[in-house]
């Protein structure tokens, strides 16, 4: 007889956002990860938001109890980072209003929750970071003793090849707090770097989600965000294929051949006029710098696609209403 492996133990470090909700929507639908913690950051709209969002999201999906945590509302050090609402939509979750969740965030910090977290699990966790890493900087500095337990970090940003969404040179979550960024590929601890030039091939179709039309409570939020990321991605680029950036570090966490990687050296540049925020990745071994983290290059985009919309599918279907 087979015995199923236990849940991995991980936390998510979000920003709420329209692609954090869907990649908490295949965290908590995938029985294979057990979600000890959840701790925001402000990113794709600021910390109240994404606070408030991911309270509404984790009640939208019975997760009452999962502890969660504010934590940075700004960089490290920049003060001219700013959130890229367009994409996102009033308050961060294109419009959809979630039912109040009947609690508030955790007193603890950020890096307090997942301080007690690390301390706590019998075995290491895994740390999905979906946001700019402010708060995973932080938890590195002030913890080290308790961040020597994480298994590994998983974290969507960057890329391999120099292309961005903020700039022609970087990708928003490293571009938003670029310092923090920096710290955390130099801290030591295994990092995979699911990047921008990757997740932008992780996409879903609108025929795609044509099985939840009809379908219960987490299907009408899902749909109606959906449907505004649809229509900002066709105003933008005339294609209504929807990237899911952060779906795709869930997945990698969760099936991690469903991305293809290397082990590259990786470093962030913090003091170009023309290129904050750019990942330099050493694809070529020209630095001869020891590599440091595990580079997404590939994606099986067929099979990542299955799991989201099958998972989700399932996951309304088990929540109903």
């Amino acid at each position: 007889m087979t015995v199923d492996p236990a849940p991995r133990p991980v936390l998510i470090d979000t920003d709420p956002g329209i692609d954090d909700a869907l990649a908490i929507m295949l965290a908590v639908a995938s029985p294979e990860l057990d979600l000890r913690g959840v701790t925001t950051v402000g990113g794709n709209t600021g910390l109240a938001h994404t606070t408030e969002n991911a309270l509404r999201l984790l009640h939208l999906l019975d997760r009452d109890d999962v502890p969660l945590a504010a934590g940075a509302d700004v960089p490290l050090v920049r003060r001219d980072s700013r959130p890229d609402e367009g994409v996102h939509g009033d308050e961060g979750l294109g419009g959809v209003r979630l039912d109040p969740a009947p609690r508030g965030a955790d007193t603890r910090s950020a890096v307090q929750l997942m301080t007690d977290v690390l301390a706590a699990s019998a075995e290491p966790v895994t740390l999905i970071a979906l946001g700019p890493l402010t708060n995973v900087a932080a938890l590195l500095a002030a913890a080290p003793a308790a961040a020597a337990r994480l298994e590994r970090i998983v974290l969507m940003g960057g890329g391999a090849r120099t292309l961005g969404n903020m700039t022609p040179t970087a990708e928003f979550n490293i571009w938003f707090d670029p310092e923090a960024a920096s710290r955390v590929f130099a801290a030591g601890v295994p990092v995979t770097m699911v990047g921008l030039d990757v997740t932008r091939r992780a996409v879903t179709a609108p025929q795609d989600w044509h099985g939840l039309r009809g379908g219960g409570r987490t299907a009408r939020a899902l749909l109606g965000m959906v449907d505004h990321y649809t229509a900002y991605h066709v105003g933008a680029t005339g294609s209504d294929r929807t990237p899911q950036h952060d779906a795709l570090a869930v997945a990698a966490a969760l099936r991690p051949d469903v991305v293809t990687t290397r082990r590259l050296h990786v470093d962030v540049e913090c003091a170009g006029a023309l290129t904050r925020g750019m990942t330099v990745v050493d694809v070529d071994d020209v630095s001869g710098a020891e590599p440091n983290t595990d580079v997404a290059l590939e994606l099986d985009a067929d099979a990542f696609t299955r799991l989201l919309v099958g998972r989700l599918t399932d996951l309304d279907a088990r929540l109903g209403g």
